[in-house]
């Protein structure tokens, strides 16, 4: 299970898409540099939705997100956008305006999970990885996409430069809700079923709040998951509507 250091740093981003000028963000980053939320004072929610091996719940949870008029961020492996079970459905996240970005190409992990400084990754390995997943996005039109979720959602201030100087900013989950546990299978240390998720995320946002906030789904599980989070999508976009809050897309 991830360890998150309870250390954030806030500064300001600004974004420019098409010629236009840029909106000015306040973000706010993790102790390496990764962005873990945009506008701490704005009630705005950012859905964050990865693939790499599963994507069963992506037509699900695009109608969803229609039904409700709701524009999501997804993050995609080359493996996924190379599987042709899975390109019809990336189109229409295409079509529809949701942001799409790159979360590699073969979901490597760059660090050591207990000594997140001591990088298992080259620099030349990770540019042929992360060269490869952007190609595959310019096949579906998808072109100077600025976001990226390193896999496993595990990186070092190494991996954030090296995506600095590719024109990248590394964006994450913003720790606390712990929705992005919705991978986790029976008889795993760190499971969660669907109940103890949706419990722990309505306990954080009435004790602490979503503005800002990056909540992370998975677009598809392992099949030993039988219960899938994604399934409360429409149920918690419309809490969380109730409560007040708006959603957005990453920018770009």
């Amino acid at each position: 299970m991830i360890r998150w250091v309870n250390l954030f740093f806030f500064s300001l981003y600004s974004f420019a898409a098409s010629g236009q000028p840029g909106r000015v963000y306040e973000t706010i980053s993790d102790s390496e540099g990764g962005i873990v939320k945009l506008n701490r004072l704005e009630k705005k929610v950012h859905l964050l939705f990865s693939a790499h091996e599963f994507g069963e719940g992506g037509s699900f949870i695009l109608d969803a997100l229609k039904g409700q008029q709701v524009k999501a961020s997804f993050f995609f492996t080359g493996d996924f956008l190379r599987n042709e079970a899975y390109k019809e459905m990336v189109k229409r996240m295409v079509r529809e305006g949701h942001y799409i970005g790159s979360h590699s190409d073969k979901h490597l992990l760059y660090a050591d999970w207990s000594r997140r400084d001591s990088l298992l990754v080259t620099r030349d390995s990770f540019q042929r990885d992360l060269r490869r997943s952007l190609q595959e996005l310019e096949r579906f039109g998808v072109k100077n996409a600025r976001w990226y979720l390193c896999p496993y959602e595990w990186y070092n201030r190494e991996v954030v430069q090296w995506c600095a100087d590719n024109g990248l900013t590394v964006v994450n989950f913003t720790p606390g809700p712990g929705t992005n546990a919705d991978y986790t299978i029976p008889g795993q240390h760190n499971y969660r079923s669907n109940d103890v998720l949706l419990m722990k995320l309505w306990n954080y946002e009435e004790a602490n709040g979503l503005d800002g906030y990056m909540l992370l789904l998975h677009l598809g599980t392992d099949p030993r998951r039988r219960e899938k989070l994604y399934h409360h999508l429409p149920d918690i976009i419309k809490r969380l509507k109730q409560l007040g809050y708006s959603f957005e897309k990453l920018p770009g």
